[in-house]
């Protein structure tokens, strides 16, 4: 049987210590069942160097700090070392696949080059990236044409979320794309050991079992705000444990003068948390997560904490919704919403409590699990 080249960009590379793409590719190297298929993966470093890990030829690409264009002359390396790599090993049909849309303004030069040498280009858009607040005007423009330019050029894009799959279809029906959706994938792990939490619950001064759980990145379209004016609202004793980059940052200070957090003795922000055993306890752990993330497709916190978390208060967007459905319970930005809620499921039944975890879980077994996404990307492939 033929071998079948995949290249993979866009990712910080493998092995993974955090964030979404590298977690997939991870998985995806990971877990390969078809033996026919090579995978190449670009790998973010301070060298050139090239190794094998997961029967995948990973080549490192040095990029030196130039702010914010770093990622995408990351990218544009990447693709001109894979594009050096096939024309010298006269590698036919191979499959580029892109992660992120951050290149798009020159993906109509690469699909060309590609295609010449019989290669196919396939990207994941990722979740409407320009919508993001922490970007201003010119960057939200910037990634706005970077998505239509995808759109328009790629042979396939990889949307892991129906609801970004529905949109560009949508939005840019004038270029006909070529898309499909896989899901993220998740999984439910079994983590044994408590030692690490119980050192961790005690250098943060938390009590298992008496803390409701945020975990994402430090940005304000993740409602951050809102979370927390709600939660400080609210009546509970227990605590707020929020799992972030904070690093003291300007949103950091503004948030801290809209809301006066710091004066609310329960708002605990306990740094980032990288050790995956750990994090996952931290989740089984905690009363419930609550989760305000607004843009994106399908989001592998919210995955993660369908997998190992009780009780799921989620904002009330479809991107949510899609993943979640009755597995969880739904606020929205209006005032007292958020509070309400918490108020209510201070003494919410055990057998409710019991029921949104089996559906919860239910999600992930059988529409986000691991081996179900990596079948589905192979056939692609």
């Amino acid at each position: 049987m033929n071998e079948k080249n995949v290249f993979i960009i866009g990712s910080n590379g493998i092995p993974a210590k955090y964030g979404g793409f590298e977690t997939f590719v991870e998985n995806l190297t990971a877990k390969k069942v078809k033996q026919n298929i090579k995978y190449h993966v670009a790998c973010l470093s301070n060298n050139n160097d090239e190794f094998e890990y997961n029967d995948s030829r990973c080549f490192n690409v040095k990029v030196p700090h130039i702010g914010a264009a770093k990622a995408e002359y990351y990218d544009l390396v990447a693709l001109e070392r894979t594009i050096r790599y096939i024309k010298k090993n006269k590698i036919k049909n191979a499959i580029i696949y892109i992660l992120g849309t951050g290149i798009g303004l020159f993906i109509n030069i690469y699909v060309k080059r590609f295609h010449k040498l019989g290669a196919k280009v396939y990207v994941n858009p990722d979740g409407c990236e320009w919508k993001r607040d922490k970007w201003n005007f010119i960057l939200k423009k910037f990634f706005k044409v970077c998505e239509k330019q995808m759109a328009k050029y790629a042979d396939l894009l990889i949307c892991d979320s129906i609801n970004i799959e529905k949109y560009i279809k949508e939005e840019y029906k004038k270029y006909k794309p070529n898309t499909t959706f896989i899901a993220y994938g998740s999984e439910l792990v079994k983590v044994n050991t408590v030692n690490k939490l119980v050192n961790w619950c005690i250098e943060k001064n938390i009590k298992r079992n008496n803390y409701y759980l945020i975990v994402g990145r430090f940005v304000p379209e993740n409602n951050y705000e809102t979370m927390i004016k709600e939660f400080m609202k609210s009546k509970t004793k227990k605590d707020l444990v929020i799992i972030t980059n904070v690093e003291e940052n300007k949103f950091y200070e503004e948030l801290k003068q809209k809301t006066n957090f710091d004066k609310d003795k329960r708002i605990k922000f306990v740094g980032t948390v990288y050790d995956s055993e750990l994090l996952t306890q931290i989740r089984k752990n905690a009363y419930a997560y609550i989760h305000g993330h607004e843009v994106g497709g399908t989001n592998p916190s919210l995955l993660e904490a369908l997998a190992t978390t009780k009780l799921n208060l989620l904002l009330d967007v479809e991107f949510n919704k899609e993943v979640a459905k009755d597995g969880a319970i739904y606020w929205n930005k209006e005032e007292r919403s958020l509070c309400n809620i918490l108020d209510k499921i201070e003494n919410i039944a055990k057998e409710d409590k019991e029921k949104y975890e089996e559906l919860s879980k239910k999600r992930i077994e059988e529409e986000y699990n691991w081996d179900k996404i990596i079948n589905k990307y192979e056939e692609i492939f």
